[in-house]
């Protein structure tokens, strides 16, 4: 499935960013708060935090000792 990115277009593409160099031009966070934004870039949550995979994994163990039980009987 073609994304519409031929090599020659890709090429002249990378060309063309390679002159404006915007890793050059970039600063990074400059004020407290944009410090304070980006030292939060990292945090997990949601599905991907500690608790949250803990949880899982409880009761992941849970389920194969039920599985266990019931073959057993």
């Amino acid at each position: 499935m073609s994304n519409g990115w031929t090599p020659e277009r890709r090429a002249k593409q990378a060309e063309l960013i390679r002159q404006w160099q915007p890793w050059a031009k970039s600063t990074g966070a400059r004020t407290a708060e944009g410090k304070a934004a980006s030292a939060r870039n990292s945090t997990k949550h949601g599905l991907y935090s500690k608790a949250a995979k803990a949880e899982r994994a409880e009761l992941r163990a849970l389920l194969r000792h039920m599985a266990r039980r019931l073959r057993e009987d």
